[in-house]
């Protein structure tokens, strides 16, 4: 049995409670490891071009207010 089906098969054997902790603690660290990707792609320049693109459709007037 590999770690990801032990580790499934511990989460499906959580209490309700147990499990509504773990998701909260999952999506923290979800959040986190997402927040850390994006810095890195930042620092990396892998979103100049996103920025750019953007950048220019506001020159451009072609974005709106939300």
């Amino acid at each position: 049995m590999s770690e990801l089906e032990k580790l499934e098969e511990h989460v499906q054997s959580l209490s309700p409670d147990d499990l509504k902790q773990f998701r909260a603690w999952f999506a923290e660290f979800d959040a986190r490891a997402w927040d850390e990707q994006i810095e890195a792609d930042s620092k990396a320049g892998k979103l100049d071009a996103l920025v750019s693109e953007a950048l220019a459709e506001y020159k451009a007037g072609k974005t709106r207010e939300l």
